[in-house]
Order: C-alpha cells, then structure tokens, then sequence
C-alpha cells in the first residue's frame, strides 16, 4: 500500500511517499517532486494549480492513503490561515482516505523508539516521514 504523508508549511506542502507492505515492512520511495507550492492563496487560478498538482502526485504515484500531519488551530504553534486552505483542497481528494496525525502521537512515538531516517530522506522531510511511522507502527 502506498501511503503519503503530509506536513503543511506556510505556503507549501511537504510530501513522503513510501510503501507499506503486509509484512509491516515500510520502504521509503524517493521522488522527485519533494514539495509543492501554493503560490498565491488570494488568486483562483494559484489555488486550482496546487489542487491539480497535488490531485496530480496522488493519482500518478497510486497514493492509497493520505496521512496530515495535524496543526493547532490556537496558540504560538498554530497553523495558518493559507495551511488550512491547502489542508482542505488536500482532504477533499475523493480517491483515497484521508487521516490526520496528531503531533502529540508522533512526539510519543519518536521518544519511544530509535528512529533511523532513510539516507535519501531530506531533513525538511523528517516530520512527514514520522507522520507515517507514527500512524502505521502505533
């Protein structure tokens, strides 16, 4: 199964994709695309580019499942106001489950176990690869 994990910066979404198989076996898959950007949150046409970019990663690289890492909506950690229209445009995605991570699980997961991140992994990658550690080894 492949799942995606999602971690959602300002402006810009940041993607880890890896292979899930039935022996709990998870194999990162490096890809090219990385990160995708919304580049104007105020204009239709910036916004219907991100949606079809991002519907575009899902569909071509068989995404079977989509894991969010989770953002505060108050506080000093909170997420903003462009994070939570990309998170929206992300869960309406209709071909797949759609699931969000707390950061709270992915904290205790990382305390509780010795995480070896994949050499190809990038280090802005690391918080969605531990999204997806955290879902599927809990």
């Amino acid at each position: 199964m492949k799942v995606c994990a999602v971690e959602l910066k300002s402006n810009y979404t940041v993607l880890t994709l890896v292979d899930y198989s039935s022996d709990d076996i998870i194999d990162y898959i490096d890809l090219k695309i990385k990160k995708i950007t919304l580049e104007d949150d105020e204009d239709k046409n910036s916004v219907l580019k991100y949606l079809d970019e991002i519907n575009s990663f899902f569909k071509n690289n068989n995404v079977e499942k989509i894991l969010i890492k989770k953002r505060s909506k108050k506080g000093a950690f909170s997420g903003g106001a462009v994070s939570f229209k990309m998170e929206g445009l992300i869960q309406i995605y209709s071909d797949v489950e759609v699931k969000l991570v707390t950061s709270q699980s992915i904290s205790s997961y990382e305390k509780k176990n010795n995480i070896i991140f994949p050499s190809e992994l990038k280090k802005y990658q690391e918080q969605s690869f531990l999204t997806i550690l955290a879902y599927l080894c809990k």
